[in-house]
Formats: structure tokens, sequence, C-alpha cells
């Protein structure tokens, strides 16, 4: 109970007594079933509920000049219709992805294997509506402007609607000649997002669970890794899609 209230003073939102509620039972049966005491589970107990995992953002965020640029596009956010706006990126995949977490027995180190001398990278490009994912391509490798040029003018440009709104980064390869010109060209409008922003990117959360069902697939060729990306693109509900854009401030209709 020391532990308990030693946690309490550094964390003022937490009583001792309201630790001791919620967790003293369970610290006394967890040690009954592992063979430990009390105080041991306590102390593993405080330093998981202090020690936090940071989410890290982008320093250049407090620049003025970024300042300036985030604020109007958030100020545009409530006047763009999510079902015209198109938001695309590119990430990677590779052969010898795994999951980062596992479950060992208390004490023990969880050791998993993974190709370490060879292994072969893709890239995953495609554009995210409020319904779902439009346009996928893997490539061989990474890509640059030209391979991403190729993209919009051959995937992209056939499937966009007039009046659409297509959004990515600012990329180097995103602004390659006859970009703007392939969009423009099938009626729709090109606009790049804020700098460091890619908070304001709800296709970034879409991508976040991609690699999380990569990682648990655990592909170790080429050919299985583009089947399971494909296979990965049908879990994506237009409900789903349509709460990363509200994350990301884009109101519903």
């Amino acid at each position: 109970m020391a532990c308990l209230g030693r946690l309490a003073c550094r964390e003022d939102r937490c009583s001792a007594r309201h630790l001791s509620t919620r967790v003293a039972s369970r610290i006394k049966a967890r040690a009954w079933r592992r063979g430990l005491s009390g105080d041991d589970l306590c102390r593993m107990s405080c330093a998981r509920s202090v020690s936090k995992k940071k989410t890290l953002i982008a320093s250049e965020q407090d620049r003025p000049d970024v300042v300036e640029q985030r604020a109007a596009w958030r100020a545009s956010q409530e006047l763009i219709d999510p079902a015209k706006v198109v938001f695309i990126d590119e990430t990677w995949a590779t052969t010898n992805m795994t999951r980062t977490y596992g479950r060992s027995e208390l004490g023990t180190r969880l050791v998993d294997k993974t190709p370490c001398g060879r292994w072969e990278t893709t890239t995953f490009l495609g554009a995210l509506r409020a319904e779902g994912f439009i346009a996928p391509l893997t490539v061989d490798g990474g890509i640059n402007g030209e391979l991403f040029r190729a993209w919009v003018e051959q995937h992209l440009a056939p499937v966009l609607k007039i009046g659409d709104i297509v959004v990515m980064d600012n990329l180097s390869s995103h602004k390659v000649a006859g970009i703007r010109e392939a969009i423009e060209a099938a009626g729709a409008e090109l606009r790049y997002l804020p700098p460091y922003s890619p908070d304001l990117n709800p296709i970034e959360l879409a991508f976040s669970k991609f690699k999380k069902l990569l990682r648990d697939g655990a592909e170790r060729t080429v050919d299985k890794l583009w089947e399971l990306c494909g296979r990965i693109l049908d879990q994506f509900t237009e409900s789903e899609c349509r709460n990363y854009f509200q994350h990301c401030g884009y109101r519903q209709t």
C-alpha cells in the first residue's frame, strides 16, 4: 500500500484509496497465481502507470508560417464536402515485417525471428475516400516522381469524379510536372496539405491499421505480401473511413 500512496502523490488525479480499491485485490490475486509477492506486482503496476509512451509531432508545427497555413486549412475544412475529397499517399511494406508485441512468461524475454540479411520492399499507393480505398497499386521497391505520375495518370485519374478535391502532402515526388494536369483534366482540383501536417490526412490513420495487419500477416515473399495487401483493403468499412475523416476534422454529411 505504500507503493500505491507514492503513485498517488505523483499523479494528483489519483488517490491512494481510489487506487487501492481498483488495484490492490488484483495485485493479491496475481501474486498468488504467479508466486510473487504483492510488493513485486505493486512496483510493476506503479512503473506501468507512471511511464507512458510519447506521441511525437513535428516541432516545425510551431513555426509561424506553418501555424498560419494550418490555421487557414482548419478554417477551410468546414467548407469541404467529405463526399468529394480524396486523400492520396503511399506507404511501404517489407517481407520481414512481424508483430512488435507479444506475450511470454513473466520474467522471460519474448524472442521471435524475422529475416535480417535479405528482404524485399514494396510500395503501396492508394487514395482514400470517405467510402473506402480507390486506385490501389503495389510496386516493387520505392517510387519516384515518374512512377507516382504514372499512377496518377493511369490509375487515379480514371476513377476521379468531376468536382473532386484531391489532397496530398508536399513530398517532392508529388509535385513533378504532369500530376496537376492529369488531375485537372479529370475535372478535379489538386490541393496540398500544410507542411508537417500528417494529422490532417485521414489516410495516415488508415495506413496505421494497414501496417498493423501487415505485421500480423508476416508474409515472407513478395507475391504473398501483395496478396495480403489486397485482402487487407477489404477490411476497411465505410463507417470506419468516415470516422478517420471526422477524427482529422472533416465534417460528415
